[in-house]
């Protein structure tokens, strides 16, 4: 363990706001740290300062090592490029392309050379650059650079698609996966799971938690940060609290924290209060003797050293559902229902809800999560299928586009113009409870944070009463505090939820059902996020697909297809086993003529090295087709 970063001193203000005063830590080469703190805390404008794209007004950061590169990732990573997906990613080992390009034309050279004193220069030239190239990755970028995008949700037919056409959301995957393949020493890391599936959070997991080198997360979502990192910062106030655990450590700590400094505090008061009444008393007796006590009392006092008052909580959203009536047991029941646009996205998936259910639906970005829920709310049509409701269901659908938001309105008349009939006290004051307070109710829209909107969305949609909530995302934009409001008041909601999330964290926490859309059709789990990655760990026949009633004739060709599939996954299996039997097979030999190139008896003979060269080329072929192959079957 090396120190490898420290920040010293460190204030940054904007006009009279100081977002971070005067702070001070140090950072290890192999630490990986949970950066968190409420929406405006100054998380992001820290990590500027650390990546060096913005000066602090005082204080230093200091790298120890000069040759430490660090990369960044900001929260909107949204580029322009020409290129496509693949050709974006392997524009990062461009060097590395050149030098396997030059050790090709270093291998005409020398099959082609003729002066011994000429050959043995090229050859030398020719194992340092093997060396470099070896030591760079060079036999594994292609890999690494597939491993990538499958991991960010990126499968092979996307390869070819051009950067330009692209979501913001697509672009920031492609700028994660950039930066990953870079393998910086220090990793800043702004929201990186934003964008993420839930497939995609778990893989990016695992390759942080093995990453060689230091990590900086700014994240709202506390499971990521649980399963990755071992050191905390808080910020609040500007200032900078430290915590050796993480999130979870960090919430008992502070809990803890908090206690004993309100017990302190509560302590030293008391004793004030007492000491002070001994003054009182003493003072009112007249005494030479109690003028003498009541001033030494007051010494001790004015000698004191006060303990601060603990801080109150931070600001929170007060979140509060209620509904204005019961809905029917039934609330919704969908049959075979299909959509398609330039590809399939689902094929007659069923399923209902119940009145008082909280149902969570997860599964991989594309696969159709948002597409359902506009076509339960009439927004676009269904292929074929059906949708009924059940009798007194009141929707209310929380859009994670926010679509209907007017950018031109204030805060204050996006409310009142939908709800005309409150008073403007009314409106206020429920605008308060979503930390719009003063003259921030005067604010257009378009100049809200990705939180304020989403807290204005949540309060208009509460106002509806509704008795069925439709939430695509609902935490998307919120920071940690605004989630665990959210979180609690759903939990109390006395109506029927139907969320769409790809926030392991509030899944956990709210969901008494899961349906996971997948290509096959809908799986149901029986409970929450936890109970959900325990049943997938188990044979898939504990897993319950909800479909319509099947004829035999169905069932018939079902488990013919079912038969078929285990039959291709054994022989995909048995294919992936020789291929890898074969790649060890061919390495092992190309690593035999790269020896036999080194050989000073084999490089004199022009005819045998002209012999060994071919046959080692014809290899590196081989085993780059070979490599083509194992990914094919291995995805």
């Amino acid at each position: 363990m090396m120190l490898a970063l420290s920040a010293k001193n460190i204030t940054k203000s904007y006009g009279i706001n100081t977002v971070l005063k005067d702070i001070s830590f140090n950072v290890n080469s192999d630490d990986k740290i949970g950066v968190i703190g409420v929406n405006g805390a100054g998380k992001s404008t820290l990590f500027k300062i650390l990546a060096g794209l913005l000066s602090p007004d005082s204080g230093e950061v200091k790298i120890y090592n000069p040759d430490t590169k660090i990369g960044y990732l900001d929260q909107n990573g949204v580029f322009d490029s020409p290129n496509t997906i693949y050709r974006e990613l392997l524009s990062v080992f461009d060097d590395l392309i050149q030098l396997e390009k030059d050790i090709r034309q270093k291998e005409y050279e020398i099959s082609s050379c003729k002066d011994d004193n000429r050959l043995q220069q090229l050859l030398d030239e020719y194992a340092t650059m093997r060396d470099k190239f070896e030591k760079a990755g060079g036999f594994e970028y292609e890999s690494r650079i597939k491993g990538v995008l499958t991991g960010l949700g990126f499968g092979k037919e996307s390869y070819e698609m051009p950067i330009s056409i692209l979501s913001g959301g697509e672009k920031t995957r492609i700028a994660l996966g950039k930066l990953l393949l870079k393998k910086p020493d220090i990793l800043l890391l702004d929201e990186p799971t934003n964008h993420l599936d839930l497939n995609s959070c778990e893989w990016l997991e695992d390759f942080l938690k093995d990453y060689k080198g230091c990590v900086m997360i700014i994240s709202h979502d506390r499971y990521f940060l649980d399963k990755i990192t071992n050191r905390t910062f808080c910020l609040k106030n500007g200032s900078l609290m430290e915590y050796n655990g993480n999130y979870s450590f960090y919430i008992q700590q502070s809990i803890l924290q908090k206690e004993i400094a309100e017990k302190r505090y509560k302590q030293q008061q008391r004793e004030i209060a007492r000491i002070k009444e001994i003054i009182a008393v003493q003072k009112s007796r007249g005494t030479e003797k109690s003028v003498k006590m009541a001033e030494s009392k007051q010494k001790m006092l004015d000698r004191m050293e006060l303990v601060e008052k603990p801080e109150g909580e931070d600001p929170q959203p007060y979140f509060f559902f209620d509904i204005d009536k019961e809905s029917s047991n039934d609330v919704l029941k969908v049959k075979k229902l299909s959509k398609s646009f330039d590809r399939q996205l689902f094929k007659e998936i069923s399923f209902d809800i119940q009145k008082q259910e909280r149902v969570v639906i997860i599964g991989p970005n594309g696969s159709g999560k948002s597409t359902i829920f506009k076509i339960l709310n009439g927004i676009i049509s269904a292929d074929s299928g059906t949708i009924q409701y059940g009798n007194n269901v009141s929707i209310a659908y929380y859009d994670q586009e926010m679509a209907n938001l007017n950018p031109d309105k204030t805060v204050i008349d996006e409310l009142w113009d939908e709800y005309p009939r409150m008073t403007q006290t009314e409106v206020r004051s429920v605008l308060g409870c979503f930390l719009f307070r003063n003259d921030d109710v005067f604010k257009k829209i378009r100049d809200l944070s990705g939180g304020e909107k989403a807290r204005l969305y949540m309060a208009k949609l509460i106002l509806k009463n509704a008795n069925f909530l439709l939430l695509d995302e609902p935490t998307n934009h919120l920071d940690i505090v605004s989630k665990e409001a959210l979180e609690d008041a759903l939990k109390n909601y006395r109506g029927t939820i139907l969320a769409i999330s790809h926030d392991r964290y509030f899944v956990n926490k709210i969901a008494t059902r899961i349906l996971e859309l997948t290509p096959e059709g809908i799986v149901n789990y029986l409970g929450n996020y936890d109970y959900y990655i325990e049943k997938k760990k188990k044979n898939t026949s504990n897993q319950e697909v909800v479909m319509p009633a099947k004829t035999k004739t169905q069932e018939k060709n079902e488990r013919k297809k079912e038969r078929e599939k285990r039959q291709l996954i054994a022989q995909q299996k048995r294919q992936i086993a020789e291929l890898e039997q074969s790649i060890v097979d061919v390495e092992e030999k190309i690593a035999e003529y790269e020896r036999l190139l080194c050989d000073p008896q084999i490089y004199k003979n022009e005819i045998k090295i002209s012999e060994i060269t071919r046959e080692y080329n014809s290899l590196k072929k081989k085993l780059d087709e070979l490599y083509e192959q194992w990914a094919f079957f291995a995805q």
